[in-house]
């Protein structure tokens, strides 16, 4: 009945490659197996009292369930600009320069449905987190896809960046209208330079496009290096916005809190939009995001400790089981380079059999484009205990393409 409607924004979705895997895993775990799973970037620890602290209390007080704001309350979108003031040295409006969001996800998913004409050409380097990419496809708009490159130290070949950016833009038509940046970087953890940004804004107002950046893991961040915004880039609030989230700073993924900033007439269509399809964040979560973003940052250095030690954990014991890995400097993730003896399988195959035969659960590469072959996305939400056990199950796996 009705077959003959179709669903063409369905449609234009590719089938969900992390699915395939995520069914593995519940069959897996539903016969009895023991799967240690770095398959999601799910933070594993709780949200730091305080902010529960503040949320119950919050949550107590009298007229604070209600509708709320859809672009997020006064209060929080102050503390917004604060933090960019504190952290970059950054002036922002609360009143037209900042947009709270449910998540970082959402608030991005909303701007380019607010922005994007169809048939506008936005460029998104490859690998990717998948919706960057089909935010657009969504929005009627085209993506031209431009892979990312970098060195063993996981640092962006910034010159070739620009080069294949330069070629993306002259082979375009229409010419681009978006670039979609994301340092540091998931899946690939790639870091980009302050210079990079530079680059980027002259860039953009010369070819004339928007830069949305997307800085979800900047807090996370190891060995000296600190995550630069291109909102510090003189210039750059007229050509570009920024998102962030609370979900990994502070383990509040759960909470769905994040936010954009910026360019003013961006952020106003972001606003708009959020106006007719959202009443915003129940408000005490957004009371308690105030506080997480205001107060003792302590905890952020104690997450960002934790996620080092597992990497540096899992660097050793992988390598161990004959599986180098690189250190990343930034993220709660290693984009691992699948062992050269076993990269015949691709990135799916591979991720599949790990699953089964090793009983652990990795995000295959593919999932995030198709320069991500070769490679899984390994996530650092295990503790030590079941890394160094991941490794001896790994080691076994691994003897039989020798």
């Amino acid at each position: 009945m009705f077959d003959e409607f179709q669903f063409e924004k369905i449609n234009r979705l590719p089938k969900y490659v992390f699915a395939a895997v995520n069914d593995i895993k519940m069959h897996e775990r539903h016969n009895g197996k023991d799967v240690i799973d770095f398959s999601m970037g799910n933070p594993d620890g709780d949200t730091p009292k305080h902010i529960q602290d503040k949320l119950i209390e919050a949550t107590l007080k009298k007229g604070n369930h209600g509708y709320s704001t859809s672009k997020g309350i006064y209060k929080l979108r102050l503390a917004i600009t604060d933090w960019y003031k504190e952290r970059y040295g950054v002036e922002l409006d609360p009143n037209s320069e900042a947009v709270a969001t449910m998540g970082s996800k959402e608030g991005y998913t909303h701007l380019v449905e607010a922005i994007t004409n169809v048939g506008d050409v936005a460029v998104v380097p490859e690998p990717t987190y998948p919706i960057h990419t089909y935010a657009f496809t969504l929005a009627g708009g085209t993506v031209r896809k431009m892979e990312i490159k970098f060195n063993e130290s996981f640092e962006l070949d910034e010159d070739q960046f620009f080069i294949d950016l330069q070629t993306s833009i002259k082979e375009s038509v229409p010419k681009p209208k978006y670039v979609v940046v994301n340092f540091p970087h998931n899946p690939t953890t790639v870091t980009a330079t302050e210079e990079f940004y530079e680059r980027l804004v002259a860039m953009a107002k010369r070819e004339r496009f928007y830069v949305i950046s997307d800085i979800a893991y900047a807090d996370l961040t190891f060995d000296g290096y600190k995550t630069p915004s291109i909102l510090s880039v003189e210039g750059a609030k007229d050509v570009a916005v920024e998102s962030f989230t609370l979900s990994k700073s502070y383990n509040m993924a759960g909470w769905r809190v994040g936010f954009l900033v910026g360019n003013k007439k961006l952020i106003g269509a972001l606003e708009k939009i959020k106006s007719w399809v959202d009443y915003g964040m129940f408000t005490p979560i957004q009371v308690a995001a105030t506080v997480a973003l205001n107060g003792d940052q302590s905890c952020v250095t104690d997450i960002k400790n934790k996620y080092r030690e597992r990497r540096d954990v899992m660097v050793q014991a992988f390598a161990g089981a004959g599986w180098e890995l690189g250190t990343p400097k930034a993220t709660m993730f290693i984009w691992a380079r699948i062992p050269a003896k076993a990269r015949h399988l691709g990135s799916l195959e591979f991720s599949k059999r790990l699953l089964v035969e090793a009983h652990v659960a990795v995000s295959p590469g593919i999932g995030f484009g198709e320069y991500g072959d070769e490679y899984v996305r390994i996530a650092l939400i295990e503790n030590r205990n079941r890394i160094r056990q991941a490794a001896k199950n790994i080691k076994k796996f691994l003897k039989q393409f020798d």
